[in-house]
């Protein structure tokens, strides 16, 4: 079964926020912020293994589900895996990636938070649940070490941020 892609998920987004306010609100006024681990790995006993093919296919097809999302920005750890991943969705939509410090998460997420429109961040099982959490959102239950398909949708509104947990 086709699952439906991110774009048509952040339309359906915009489309319904005005259904929960009264006719003066607008819409949201933060970023929307797109957080996925990296794709799957080729273990090769080092700490910076690199994308598998299944790893690689599964950010391919990442970049075609983000190709309509309008992001205008992609974020990215320093390592191998998460560059790749970070990379295909770039690459398909002509950005350049951006290297974050995953040891820093409360000042990527407070610049994150104080940001506009739409970015993804590709991070790693423990990071990319703690990102969500700084940033005010709920991340579920922990990302197993086999787990690679979770896309957390996270609605900027001023103090309130909405968290949609999408699998690809």
């Amino acid at each position: 079964m086709r699952r439906p892609g991110v774009g048509v998920l952040l339309g359906l987004v915009a489309a319904l926020a005005p259904l929960s306010a009264t006719a003066q609100e607008r819409q949201p006024d933060g970023p929307i912020i797109l957080l996925v681990r990296h794709g799957e790995t080729t273990p090769d006993g080092s700490r910076d293994p690199a994308l598998s093919p299944e790893g690689r296919e599964r950010a391919l097809r990442l970049a075609a589900m983000l190709a309509d999302a309008g992001l205008d920005a992609v974020y990215t750890t320093d390592y191998a895996r998460t560059r790749g991943t970070a990379g295909a969705v770039a690459e398909r939509l002509g950005l350049e990636p951006t290297v974050y410090d995953p040891g820093r998460l409360g000042t990527f997420a407070e610049a994150l938070r104080g940001g506009r429109g739409r970015v993804l961040v590709v991070g790693h099982s423990n990071t990319t649940p703690a990102l969500v959490t700084e940033l005010g959102g709920d991340p579920g239950t922990p990302i197993r070490e086999d787990e690679h398909d979770r896309l957390y949708v996270l609605v900027v509104d001023g103090a309130e941020v909405r968290t949609i947990l999408v699998r690809y």
